[in-house]
């Protein structure tokens, strides 16, 4: 089972929310899902990075591996 670390679009056409979620790579991208790690706002000005930083680092522990985008949120949040 690969797991990754990605983001899961919610919010309304042209609104974009992101929930920063662990799911099996083989999942659909905004299917199901294993664990809520964050969010990610990106229409504030700066955008929103929330990140629980024990969850994040316990999945990566674990072996989950980040996507692009969500390594490069991690490394602005500090994590």
């Amino acid at each position: 089972m690969a797991v990754k670390i990605r983001l899961r679009r919610m919010g309304s056409k042209k609104a974009p929310f992101y929930r920063v979620v662990v799911a099996d790579s083989r999942y659909p991208r905004d299917g199901r899902f294993i664990d809520e790690v964050g969010t990610f706002n990106p229409l504030t000005d700066p955008a929103e990075i929330k990140l629980d930083a024990e969850k994040v680092q316990k999945w990566l522990g674990n072996g989950a591996q980040p996507t692009d985008t969500v390594k490069a949120l991690i490394k602005k949040a500090g994590i």
